[in-house]
């Protein structure tokens, strides 16, 4: 054979040079493979990708204060001091009877750590400003994750003598055993009805005795507490604690309660007032469910309570969903002899799951299409090869993602698809210009591995700029600000990196593959 010795110029070239005979070329194809199926199965799972969104509401209590006043000397001193945080876009204020209320929100992207430890120290730095009947401010972060549950379940009761607050007590029981799972940050009961004393006050016995409600509310707190009480010390020296039990446990309890005096009698407060061991009456809130029947049709709406589950920030929500679910099923037969059944309202892992598999599977059929059309283009040969690229470059951006935190989702999958026709025009460039080259008059005289690597240096520095320029079209779409940024961070983020790993594969593989798969055409009469 005639060799030309051809040194290469570009990293193309030189890359297709080192890797076109080196026997750990097959193993890092397989490696790449490995572990882009284990980013696959890692990398939590959701349906949309995180926000970073960033808020405080800053509450500030002054008992005997008008709405007016909180007006004026809580809340319009605090909105002023709150904008001097760098980073803030809207802050709004209420003021109602004995408390003001100011919400901070932050731009988009803002850390939550930075914002919430700004507007902590700008309230403490400023607490000389407000009154001294006022109490101290109480500060709740704002968390988009916890806020937002990725489970509800809505707990039911299957048996009609099932009162609510009975209901609502083992929802509250069944809270506590989910709270207990992996990841789960925050647990929420909405809807039903607690139990509670209900104290009915007649107004009219009320005024005969010359008392008020603030008496009869003293009266009540004053032993619905336990009050520990320290005792004498031991030979050991050791303190002895004592519980009071509470004093109220039943009906009978409170209604025996001493409210006051009268011409030397006892007053008892079952003799102004009736007291009913029932639900909290003052909550007009309800949630009613309605569910199906076996037999067809739905049954009546009833009351129901519904259990909000939030994760963890970055931890994958189908395994989540998939615990909880779990969970639930190991206490059905416990639920049944309680006369307690569940429905899962809102199960966002497995629309995570759904959604992910869904687009995964257009992913792998729109690299199939793209297959058929190489097939017919430049032959099976070539198409094969070109196709074993993409799920190896598919693979580099997957475990890049994962070592970046980023989590998988409809977003980024979308960038996948995005830029699957991108992915292969290294490739498929590189294989043109073999099959060019193994087509050339004088391409039965020259080495093969000559060919490979003198086709693949050639298309080197054109492919390389061309790349360049595509990825510094995805440049702009990282610096877009606001809910959109966030939402559509994971375009430029990953687009980019799946272009320079396809000038790798295509670099590196193609030519490997081509040395194997490609044969020379037999050239006659020296055509």
């Amino acid at each position: 054979m005639k060799l030309k010795n051809y040194i290469p110029k570009d990293s193309a070239g030189k890359l297709a040079k080192a890797f076109i005979r080196n026997p750990l070329t097959a193993l890092l194809g397989v490696s790449l493979f490995i572990i882009g199926y284990l980013a696959l199965e890692v990398m939590p799972r959701e349906e949309n990708p995180q926000m970073v969104v960033s808020g405080s509401t800053v509450i500030v209590a002054m008992p005997g204060a008008t709405a007016k006043e909180i007006q004026e000397v809580i809340v319009e001193p605090l909105e002023r001091k709150l904008k001097e945080i760098k980073g803030v876009e809207h802050i709004v204020g209420s003021a109602m009877d004995n408390v003001g209320v100011v919400n901070v929100a932050f731009y988009i992207g803002e850390a939550k750590e930075n914002s919430n430890l700004k507007v902590y120290d700008k309230i403490m730095q400023n607490s000389n400003l407000f009154p001294k009947t006022a109490l101290k401010p109480v500060i709740k972060p704002l968390d988009i994750d916890i806020d937002i549950p990725v489970v509800t379940v809505a707990f039911y009761a299957k048996d009609k003598n099932l009162d609510a607050t009975t209901l609502f007590d083992y929802a509250k029981t069944m809270q506590h055993r989910i709270n207990g799972l992996d990841n789960v940050a925050v647990t929420d009961l909405k809807g039903g009805h607690k139990h509670q004393f209900n104290i009915l006050v007649d107004l009219h016995k009320l005024s005969g005795y010359n008392l008020s409600m603030g008496q009869i509310t003293q009266a009540v707190q004053s032993v619905a507490y336990n009050v520990p009480d320290v005792k004498n010390r031991t030979k050991e020296n050791e303190l002895v604690m004592v519980g009071i039990k509470n004093a109220i446990e039943t009906k009978d309890d409170i209604a025996n309660i001493i409210v006051a005096q009268y011409m030397g009698a006892a007053i008892y407060l079952k003799d102004i007032a009736t007291v009913e061991d029932s639900y909290d009456k003052q909550n007009f809130q309800s949630a009613l469910i309605s569910t199906k029947k076996e037999s067809g049709g739905f049954s009546h709406l009833q009351d129901q309570v519904t259990l909000t589950v939030s994760k963890l920030q970055g931890t994958n929500a189908v395994i989540i969903a998939d615990e909880v679910k779990k969970a639930l099923e190991s206490y059905k037969l416990e639920m049944a002899k309680h006369g307690v059944s569940y429905v899962i309202t809102r199960n966002d892992g497995e629309r995570a799951d759904e959604a992910v598999n869904e687009l995964v599977f257009h992913l792998v059929l729109s690299i199939v299409i793209i297959a058929i059309l190489l097939i017919i283009v430049l032959g099976w040969r070539e198409s094969l090869i070109v196709t074993l690229t993409v799920p190896a470059i598919l693979a580099i951006t997957l475990f890049v993602a994962y070592l970046t935190g980023q989590t998988i989702n409809r977003i980024t999958l979308f960038a996948f698809l995005l830029s699957l026709g991108l992915l292969v025009d290294a490739a498929i460039i590189v294989i043109e210009n073999i099959h060019r080259h193994f087509h050339d008059v004088d391409a039965a005289e020259r080495d093969i591995d000559e060919l490979m690597i003198e086709a693949t240096d050639e298309i080197g520095a054109p492919t390389n700029i061309a790349t360049l320029a595509i990825i510094l079209t995805m440049v702009p779409m990282a610096f877009v600000g606001g809910m959109m940024g966030q939402f559509m961070k994971p375009i430029p983020a990953n687009v980019p990196v799946a272009l320079i790993a396809s000038l790798f594969v295509a670099y590196i593989f193609t030519p490997y593959l081509a040395v194997r798969f490609l044969k020379k055409p037999e050239h006659k009469g020296g055509h």
